[in-house]
C-alpha cells in the first residue's frame, strides 16, 4: 500500500497525515458545537483548540522519542522529524491536558467542564487516527488465524488499530450519551480515561511494535496507572461533594 496520496512541489503527503488532520478538523468542529451549546464564546474554543493542538502533537512526538531515546541519541537531527512517524496517543494527552490548563487558567475558563467536552471529540478522533496506522501497515498484532485478519508481509496477524478503533467508537457513543448525566466537573474525562484505557491495556498486549521500558510495556503501565487513578478521582468527588455541577 502506498503511504503517499499525492506529491506537492516533489514533496509526498502522507495518508496518515491527511487522516491525522482529518480527526482533528471533525474533532475541533465536535468541540465547537458542544463548546457553544454549553455558553462558551467562539474565541475562548478557538483559543483552546489552537494550543491545545500544536501541544498534542509536540507532546506525543517527545513521549515517543523518549522511549526510544537509544536510536535518537545517536540521531539527533531526527527528533523533530515529524514526517519520519513517530508519535504517541499517551504523550499527547499529556501536552493537550497541559495546553489546555494553561489556557483555561489565563482566561479563567473552567478546566474540569472544558476537560469533559474534550474528551468527545478526543476519543472519536483516535478512532479516526487509527486508519493512519493501517495505511503505514504499523500498530498491528501477533500472527492470528481469525478470519478479519489482514496480511502484513505475507504473514496474517491482528489489526489491532482496528481494535482500538472500535473500541474509541464505542467509548464516544458512551460519553454522547452520559453527557449530560454528569455530577461533577471532570467526571466525563476522567471516565473517558478509565474506558479508553482498559481497551488499550488489552489490545496493546497483542501489538509487536510496543513502546518498552526493560520487559514493560509502557501503554500498558501508563493505562493502568490511569484506571487507578480515575476511580480513585471519582470515588473522592463522590464521597467529598467535589466539583459539583450546580442545576
Amino acid at each position: 500500500m502506498n503511504r503517499f496520496a499525492f506529491e506537492i512541489f516533489g514533496v509526498g503527503i502522507a495518508w496518515y497525515g491527511i487522516i491525522i488532520a482529518t480527526a482533528m478538523f471533525i474533532g475541533s468542529l465536535l468541540l465547537m458545537k458542544y463548546g457553544k451549546k454549553y455558553g462558551y464564546k467562539e474565541n475562548d474554543l478557538l483559543d483552546l483548540i489552537l494550543v491545545v493542538l500544536p501541544m498534542a502533537i509536540l507532546f506525543a512526538r517527545l513521549y515517543y522519542v523518549a522511549f526510544e531515546w537509544d536510536y535518537y541519541a545517536a540521531n539527533p537531527k531526527s527528533i523533530l522529524a515529524f514526517r519520519d512517524g513517530g508519535l504517541a496517543i499517551h504523550g499527547g494527552i499529556i501536552g493537550g491536558l497541559l495546553g489546555g490548563f494553561i489556557v483555561c487558567k489565563v482566561k479563567k475558563l473552567n478546566f474540569g467542564d472544558l476537560a469533559d467536552m474534550v474528551s468527545m471529540p478526543l476519543i472519536l478522533g483516535q478512532a479516526i487516527g487509527r486508519w493512519g496506522n493501517y495505511v503505514n501497515q504499523e500498530a498491528h498484532g501477533g500472527p492470528t488465524d481469525l478470519p478479519w485478519g489482514i496480511l502484513i508481509d505475507g504473514v496474517k496477524v491482528h489489526p489491532t488499530f482496528l481494535y482500538e478503533s472500535i473500541w474509541n467508537l464505542l467509548v464516544f457513543g458512551f460519553l454522547v450519551v452520559t453527557f449530560k448525566k454528569r455530577r461533577f466537573y471532570g467526571e466525563h474525562f476522567v471516565k473517558y480515561l478509565i474506558l479508553y484505557s482498559v481497551g488499550r491495556f488489552f489490545i496493546e498486549g497483542l501489538r509487536t511494535d510496543s513502546l518498552m521500558l526493560g520487559p514493560l510495556r509502557i501503554a500498558q503501565v501508563f493505562s493502568l496507572v490511569s484506571i487507578i487513578a480515575g476511580i480513585i478521582f471519582i470515588v473522592v468527588a463522590h464521597k467529598k461533594d467535589l466539583w459539583k455541577i450546580k442545576e
